[in-house]
């Protein structure tokens, strides 16, 4: 087991762990959580022997290997087969000496080990993950040059968890990963037969692929069973109960101190407020625990257009050779909340630079010409301008605007003070994500676009972004691998298949099991191990819950047409709209009417669809 005894370490003077302990049982599937920059990544480095403890101790089994994804991602002429291949050096070292080996008793040794090691197999185990990630056969014969970093992030990856360490570490593994990939990487890290210690932000994998999380609070590590949810009830609890302690032991202190105050100077009391003050002094202070952070997001308002905001009638699109998608027939309206499914390489990116106007395609497109769009795209955080503010940023947008609202605009995206007035180049990742999203939203967007919007943001900023894109006016598209996200903000989903794009008429978990199901790489991956029979999958909470805040959208959306349609009744009750002079006006309302009843009907199959789902879950 790995045991972490009493660490002592600083940066720059500022202390990170201060006698922190914790023990891993081996073979544990462990989430890592905590603010930023309280020290994970360096937990890890730590436990790599990268860095000098200052005190304390961390120790591992004899001879375990320790892996992680390398920093230096792979970037040169080998294939994505062969470099995965040649991150088991064991395996390596053992083929090339079998080449050269003479000694009958040390080629003996060499076979009887690759054996062990499951050697001949390699190949296959490695294409399996590879495609896991996203590589198909033929991209597994392709250099690794030929490949953005983002995917050379996966080839690293996909290289660490062949070589399967004793101790996987790994450090927010699904930022470069799409949802296929991320629901892959859960479901093996699930089966993983070694330990792994992960750091994440995604609540869906630190509650499905963990059997414990470690908490690094106020320099101190806390080990808790249970997924994330389990942890975040039992310590909501525990942050009760403290500052119920601390408030009693408040009210008793300035008690005993009223009494001191009063009659110290009285002989007749010098006694007792003698031993009051002796009680004071053995008070063990119970200090109130630090409220949880609230994150925010506050996306301006745009004003209500009549449906539909867009319209496609056999639209098909591409980059100049065949299109990637064919006949689009599509309709989005301003109360539309839609997540885009669908395997790496169908075209959901494309579908979003369509929608977005980033790019032409031909057949019939009809936007209202009031639309407003906002984009924001996981490249569109590499391309703000590092040697800039983000005051600068929004100035450049704002110009005319005064600076002290250009500071509330950052500060409504959790930028403070100091960091609006810091060079980007110097931000989190998380804050050069709020940048992003607030530049994107900044005219007040009838419809906004996010491409993985929660990388790089922590779990308390996936809240924030979930609240208020359920409170927002516009419409929303998303593509995320963040199920958690998915689940609680998008009431439809549109699969992105075969160069098409149709309704998926079932649930994200429905989705969730068809690719797991469907995945031989998963099966295939791991070294073989018993498993138990398969028992029928109850709903978690997390996922009534979700399917609870579907209806509740469901019937929001209902709510807000019936508004519309009194609006629409009323103005067409106006007698004077039936002179002739106004029969085109009329028109156009008796248009706009027939598109709220088809709306209508299609927001109550959705709420049915919702109330269905909801009851075959138990809730």
């Amino acid at each position: 087991m790995l045991r972490i005894s009493d660490i002592t370490y600083s940066v720059e003077g500022r202390p990170l762990f201060e006698g922190a302990s914790a023990t891993i049982p081996t073979g544990h599937k462990v989430g890592l959580v905590g603010r930023n920059g309280t020290g994970k990544t360096t937990l890890f480095r730590l436990i790599r022997g990268e860095l000098a403890l200052e005190g304390g101790e961390i120790s591992l089994p004899a001879r375990a290997r320790v892996g992680g994804v390398a920093q230096e991602v792979p970037s040169s002429a080998t294939s994505l087969l062969d470099t995965v291949l040649a991150a088991d050096t064991e395996r390596a070292a053992l083929l090339a000496e079998a080449d050269t080996a003479t000694d009958p008793h040390r080629i003996a040794e060499i076979q009887a080990r690759l054996t062990d090691i499951d050697a001949w197999s390699a190949e296959g185990r490695a294409s399996a993950i590879l495609k896991g990630l996203g590589f198909d056969s033929a991209a597994q014969a392709r250099p690794c040059s030929d490949f953005s970093g983002g995917w050379q992030m996966r080839v690293a990856l996909a290289g660490v968890l062949f070589a399967q360490p004793d101790y996987l570490l790994l450090d927010e593994p699904t930022n470069y990963l799409d949802l296929e990939g991320a629901l892959w990487l859960e479901s093996y890290l699930a089966r993983y037969p070694h330990t792994v210690i992960i750091i994440s932000h995604d609540r869906g994998l630190l509650n499905r692929a963990v059997q414990g999380i470690l908490h690094l609070d106020a320099r101190k590590l806390t080990y808790w069973q249970g997924g994330y949810d389990q942890f975040a009830r039992q310590m909501a609890e525990r942050r009760a109960v403290q500052a119920a302690e601390a408030k009693k032991q408040e009210a008793r202190r300035a008690h005993l101190q009223s009494f001191v105050d009063r009659f110290k100077a009285k002989a007749s009391k010098a006694v007792q407020a003698q031993s009051r003050v002796k009680m004071l002094e053995r008070m063990t202070p119970i200090t109130a625990p630090e409220e949880a952070r609230k994150m925010v997001f506050t996306f301006p308002a745009p004003e209500e257009l009549s449906p539909p905001i867009i319209n496609l009638e056999g639209v098909s699109v591409g980059y100049g050779g065949p299109p990637v998608l064919r006949g689009l027939n599509l309709r989005i309206d301003q109360d539309d909340r839609i997540a885009l499914l669908g395997r790496n390489g169908e075209g959901k990116s494309t579908l979003s630079k369509l929608l977005a106007g980033k790019l032409d395609g031909t057949g019939r497109i009809t936007r209202h010409s009031k639309l407003r769009i906002g984009y924001f795209a996981q490249h569109q955080v590499d391309e703000l301008h590092i040697d800039e503010t983000p005051l600068q940023h929004v100035q450049r947008l704002r110009p005319e605007e005064h600076q002290s609202k250009l500071r509330a605009r950052l500060a409504g995206f959790g930028l403070t003070a100091d960091q609006a007035d810091t060079a980007v180049a110097r931000l989190s990742g998380g804050q050069k994500a709020r940048l992003s999203l607030l530049l994107a939203t900044i005219d007040a967007p009838h419809l906004l676009i996010l491409d993985e919007p929660t990388n790089h943001l922590d779990i308390e900023s996936r809240e924030a972004l979930v609240e208020a894109l359920t409170e927002y006016a516009g419409a929303v598209i998303l593509v995320s691998h963040d199920m958690h996200l998915l689940g609680l903000v998008a009431d439809r989903l549109w699969l992105v298949k075969g160069g098409a794009v149709t309704p998926y008429t079932r649930d994200l978990e429905a989705y969730r099991d068809e690719l797991l199901a469907g995945d031989d790489a998963g099966k295939a991956s791991l070294k073989p191990a018993a498993k138990g029979a398969d028992t029928p999958r109850r709903a978690s909470r997390d996922e009534i819950l979700a399917l609870r805040a579907d209806v509740r959208k469901c019937e929001d959306r209902l709510a807000r047409l019936a508004e519309m349609r009194t609006k629409l009744s009323e103005k067409l009750a106006d007698p004077g709209l039936y002179e002739d002079a106004r029969i085109g006006e009329l028109e156009g309302w008796n248009r706009k009417f027939a598109e709220l009843e088809e709306a209508e009907h299609r927001a109550e199959a959705l709420w049915m669809d919702a109330q269905e789902r909801l009851e075959a879950a138990g809730g």
